[in-house]
């Protein structure tokens, strides 16, 4: 087992003070103000526990989400909401007839599980749609919500092409995954990442998790996984509309609307400039329209 170095320094169970650049231990990476961070989750390696779910709560303080069973299978948190910042979904794969067959794919046979998130998109359409400065870009590339300065407008709401945020029922302002924001500024982990058991949800410097991302794609292709591929990197599917890329992207192994992400996600600044224009269009039209059928005919008097 390869061990930093570092590491025995900290070689008790119990310690009087924070490790200085703790990440360098948990994730390998020293976090740097300037430089761009994210996250890396690999599907296929994802076996549905929640730890992540569990550590995101704990470490925000997160109340519990819709208490009960909702019957999609094991998935009980149903959606990202303000009190739910990493979902965790179930979905189950069957065959013919509706039956699992006996001779499954390789890696999640009869489920595809995937821990879902704010994506902290490159060009975030929530940040553009905001009229107080709320939500702004953080030192470490990530986008932020300050509670005291949002008026609850909700505009962010439909911007996000993923369905990420959410206001609050109980005070009002909108909530969603900071990717640890507070963590990164002391050098931790974030705490999804930091207990992720298999690695599926993997921290670090975005160039380093891209080229990460794409050996491990080229190796479970020559394993025979020829339907891996990456969602949200640059030039990929979910990537698109400009956006130019996700700072939390995924490895998944079918269409991306099976997982719950879209296709094809757009920025709906794009489609402000054609929508004002073709207003415009649709207004001179009402105008000389009405103009010629009001007008004076030929005879009449005035």
């Amino acid at each position: 087992m390869n061990m930093h170095p570092r590491a025995l320094e900290h070689a008790y169970s119990t310690l009087d003070h924070v490790i200085p650049n703790e990440s360098e231990l948990t994730a390998g990476v020293r976090i740097e103000a300037g430089r761009s961070y994210g996250f890396f989750t690999d599907t296929t390696v994802c076996i549905g526990c929640k730890a992540c779910e569990v550590a995101c709560k704990e470490w925000n303080n997160l109340p519990a989400d819709n208490i009960g069973l909702t019957g999609q299978s094991f998935d009980n948190t149903g959606a990202l909401s303000a009190n739910s910042w990493r979902h965790v979904a179930f979905v189950e794969k069957s065959g013919a007839n509706g039956l699992r067959g006996g001779q499954d794919q390789k890696f999640q046979s009869g489920w595809l599980m995937m821990s879902d998130v704010c994506k902290h998109c490159h060009n975030a359409p929530c940040l553009e749609a905001c009229p107080t400065g709320a939500l702004f870009k953080t030192e470490f590339d990530t986008v932020v919500v300050q509670q005291d300065i949002c008026n609850g407008c909700g505009y962010c709401v439909p911007a996000c092409p993923f369905g990420v945020i959410d206001v609050s029922t109980v005070d009002g302002k909108a909530h969603k995954c900071t990717l640890c924001y507070d963590r990164l500024k002391g050098g931790l982990e974030p705490a999804c990442a930091k207990s992720c058991p298999t690695d599926s949800i993997q921290f670090g410097e975005l160039s380093d998790l891209q080229i990460r991302a794409a050996e491990r794609v080229e190796h479970l292709h020559g394993i025979g996984v020829d339907s891996a591929y990456l969602y949200g990197t640059p030039g990929a599917p979910g990537a698109t509309g400009d956006l130019g890329h996700l700072n939390a992207f995924f490895l998944l192994i079918d269409r991306p609307e099976v997982y719950n992400l879209p296709a094809a996600p757009t920025r709906p600044a794009n489609r402000v400039a054609p929508s004002l224009a073709t207003g415009l269009a649709t207004v001179a039209a009402l105008a000389l329209a009405s103009a010629f059928l009001f007008a004076p005919q030929r005879g009449e008097r005035p």
